[in-house]
């Protein structure tokens, strides 16, 4: 089969599309037949080698790339009764210790890594679910919040920012969202009750609309510091990329949250995204050899959505 991986780490032309051995499926494991894959930042610092600099992956020879998986299960290993070949799924590999990624014809994942995917909904779009459904809804129930309670997105029209909003907007949270002046139309469609275009004085803009500060931060544009004064005090902030968190002044509560495979929160996001009532956004569909172009046009910046690989 073929694959993207890296043999050297560096920019977008390290990337390089091997021949390797399809892999089985062993015990507890399912073999999904990729149909599509998004590219995330994280996918990025994967290729550059930051992540292996942080001592949060080995160096080896090989390294594939890809976290999110939209595809067909092709085989099951032993002990697997609830998923049989030809089952539509989604998944997310989210452990960083294994030789191949999701920028592949064929991936392997343990069940607990995998949920059906939605009925009516392009494997293209369906891709876009894992990573970031499950980075803002895990980061939602690290902050706890009631019915009524005050929360500020930053980052609101990115991939994590964007289903924050919408998860948030169910549990009746009320959403403070700041992101690009033309962003606002999207934010609000999905649940924002307020909008505040991003830029100086974030904090102080957030404590004109509610007095005090915020009950919560879900740091989804990475701030740190510099949004912590919208927060009040003993309120809970979670950051979704490691190091962006600030230190817990005023007694605040900080977390940093590390993402996790999780089938039941993959049903749940899937089951939204059936009935329709989760934004999937693509920003544009390449061919798996052209994985090195989707990585440059995301350094780019500037894309509403995921990009999404189809082998």
């Amino acid at each position: 089969m073929r694959a993207i991986t890296v043999r050297s780490f560096g920019g977008p032309e390290v990337l390089e599309n091997l021949e390797v051995p399809v892999p089985a499926a062993g015990a507890g494991q399912v073999r999904i037949r990729v149909t599509a894959a998004a590219v995330n930042p994280v996918d990025l610092a994967t290729r550059s080698g930051a992540l292996a600099e942080a001592g949060l992956m080995p160096v080896r020879e090989v390294t594939g790339i890809g976290w999110d998986v939209a595809g067909t299960i092709d085989e099951v290993g032993p002990g697997v009764t609830h998923f049989a070949p030809g089952d539509p799924v989604i998944g997310l590999r989210d452990r960083l210790d294994v030789p191949l990624g999701t920028y592949a014809e064929y991936i392997i994942l343990d069940v607990t890594a995998v949920a059906l995917a939605p009925s009516g909904v392009s494997a293209v779009e369906a891709a876009t679910i894992p990573l970031n459904g499950l980075t803002a809804l895990q980061a939602l129930d690290a902050l706890d919040l009631k019915p009524g309670a005050t929360l500020l997105v930053t980052g609101a029209a990115g991939a994590v920012g964007g289903f924050a909003v919408e998860l948030a907007a169910r549990r009746g949270i009320r959403v403070v969202a700041s992101a690009g002046a033309a962003d606002e139309p999207f934010v609000r469609a999905v649940g924002a009750q307020w909008f505040i275009p991003r830029g100086d004085d974030l904090a102080d803009r957030v404590r004109e609309l509610v007095p005090g500060g915020v009950d919560a931060v879900l740091d989804a544009a990475v701030l740190g510091v510099a949004v912590l004064g919208a927060l009040r005090n003993r309120g809970a902030f979670a950051s979704v990329v490691a190091g962006g968190a600030p230190l817990p002044l005023r007694g605040t509560t900080v977390t940093e949250v590390w993402v996790a495979a999780d089938p039941a929160g993959l049903a749940y996001l899937s089951s939204l995204a059936a009935q329709g009532q989760l934004a999937l956004r693509v920003a544009g569909t390449l061919p798996l050899d052209r994985a090195a172009e989707a990585h440059t046009r995301l350094a780019t910046g500037g894309i509403r959505g995921r990009l999404v690989l189809t082998p």
